[in-house]
């Protein structure tokens, strides 16, 4: 499962495994960073070497089929049939329920960002990850990350601050987020090469004592 296909982000997945064989990818939310790979997925899926007997399920937010579907009307057609309808099959989840994909069961809450954002929880057994989506400081996503065994939160803002409306989280402001919701082991994400990883990690430790780690392209993170 994808939680989000930024750009660049499908030829980072290729190193690691076969992308015809994923179930299912959720999107957080419509902005380009977040979604933009699926177009180079959808020819992928159409005209690679793994062919795929069924349609990948594409869970997008609420609204977010429209969006992409206007998008992708931009394109010269290549045949009758949809454009993301030949190799996915499109829908759009209810944040107020459980979504479940196999044996994982998805969970979703509203963050504080620009757009409608969700971030998601999901679960097999006892193991859970905590994928923040993009959020400025929010009571909901501290709720939904409650106890978890890894949370992967942005820290956009690095060792920066953001003023007026919010949208996102330095990584002491996810260091805190981290110890509020009382979870095992933080993994910052979604940072910009301005900042030492390092420098990151430290300023998220001032605020959460438990393990804390950064992730870069073809890390992989054990539960």
């Amino acid at each position: 499962m994808l939680l989000d296909l930024g750009s660049g982000a499908l030829g980072n997945l290729r190193l690691t495994v076969d992308y015809a064989g994923i179930d299912a990818v959720i999107v957080s939310h419509m902005h380009a960073d977040h979604f933009l790979d699926l177009i180079p997925l959808r020819y992928g899926l159409k005209y690679g070497p793994s062919m795929r007997a069924s349609r990948m399920a594409l869970w997008l937010p609420p609204g977010g089929a429209k969006m992409l579907r206007s998008l992708c009307g931009a394109f010269a057609p290549e045949s009758p049939a949809d454009f993301l309808d030949e190799v996915f099959e499109v829908g759009e989840y209810d944040p107020a329920l459980p979504l479940d994909i196999n044996d994982l069961r998805v969970r979703f809450a509203k963050t504080r960002h620009y757009i409608d954002t969700y971030a998601m929880r999901a679960e097999r057994d006892n193991a859970s990850i905590v994928y923040s989506g993009d959020t400025a400081p929010c009571d909901e996503v501290a709720a939904l990350a409650r106890s978890c065994t890894l949370f992967l939160c942005e820290a956009t803002l690095g060792l920066g601050s953001e003023e007026g409306r919010r949208g996102h989280l330095s990584a002491e402001e996810a260091g805190q987020l981290a110890a509020r919701a009382g979870v095992s082991r933080l993994v910052l994400t979604h940072y910009s090469s301005t900042y030492r990883p390092e420098a990151l990690v430290a300023a998220a430790q001032r605020e959460f004592t438990g393990p804390v780690g950064i992730t870069d392209d073809g890390d992989e993170h054990s539960l």
